[in-house]
């Protein structure tokens, strides 16, 4: 199944994409939220859909696409889990997952503007598969790590480099301003995906920058699930992002940098595409 929400932000509806046709199912679903996922909702889904399908409304032609998961306690993220991405920067592969966080706040839809940080110098791209946490996680083997999945969807991890690496060694402070996590268009449920061999890429004004595989991951996403629930409990609707191939705006020589009026374009295979048109800070 592909789950999307729709409408303005913060007053998002619940839906469902059936061969590229959005239904609203806010009729018989309050929303992809923890409860949703915690409570049995996907399989629920199933089956109001085996007996309601014929009847439920579309979504209006042009509606809003938010984020397909409402309010997700945590966003986390892993450096460098690319050896190429991690060569580009001229960072050793790392011998565990490097971990940040990004703020629920930088949430955004897949075609929502981008808004370049006020005093940003810095702001690059970086398109990434996000895993979605479908039950309580807390030091989870392995072996059974795939059992606390419930999809996937498409993120672009945009990342102020000034803030990240120069202003005090955090990353989060260069992950977590507003607008930096576009995700969607839609979440697939884990069954219709094989996440060991899914394309990636990305453009900026029409030039692709990015282009890669997650059979390239250095850590795989069951250790990923694993590894982190032994550092925190990982709650139905989370989202872990596991990181980017090459291509950034700051592996190239010289850097390139997104600025007001360029237009990102991202997709991975089976995921969609996304599109996110870079402005200015109000306050610049």
């Amino acid at each position: 199944m592909k789950l999307i929400r729709f409408g303005e932000l913060d007053k998002e509806k619940p839906g469902i994409c059936i061969h590229d046709i959005h239904y609203d199912v806010s009729g018989f679903i309050n929303d992809y939220d923890a409860a949703f996922f915690a409570n049995g909702g996907l399989p629920h889904l199933v089956w109001m859909l085996e007996q309601n399908k014929s009847i439920l409304p579309k979504v209006a032609d042009g509606a809003r696409l938010g984020c397909p998961i409402a309010h997700p306690s945590k966003i986390v993220c892993i450096g460098l889990n690319y050896a190429d991405h991690a060569r580009e920067t001229g960072a050793a592969a790392p011998a565990e997952p490097i971990i940040f966080l990004k703020s629920t706040t930088s949430i955004i839809g897949p075609y929502d503007n981008i808004i370049i940080p006020k005093n940003s110098v810095k702001t690059d791209w970086e398109v990434e598969l996000a895993v979605v946490i479908g039950k309580r996680a807390g030091y989870v083997e392995e072996e059974k790590a795939m059992e606390y999945i419930a999809g996937y969807t498409l993120h672009n991890d945009v990342s102020e480099r000034e803030f990240q690496l120069e202003r005090g060694g955090t990353w989060d402070k260069g992950k977590g301003c507003d607008t930096f996590a576009p995700l969607g268009p839609y979440m697939v449920t884990k069954d219709e995906v094989d996440v060991n061999n899914l394309g990636l890429w990305l453009k900026v004004n029409g030039k692709l920058m990015q282009e890669g595989t997650t059979a390239d991951l250095i850590f795989r996403i069951p250790f990923l699930v694993s590894y982190i629930s032994r550092f925190m409990t990982l709650l139905p609707g989370d989202i872990i992002s596991t990181g980017t191939p090459a291509g950034v705006g700051m592996g190239r020589k010289p850097p390139i940098f997104l600025k007001k009026g360029d237009i990102v374009e991202l997709g991975i295979d089976g995921l969609g595409v996304a599109k996110q048109n870079c402005v200015g800070y109000a306050g610049n």
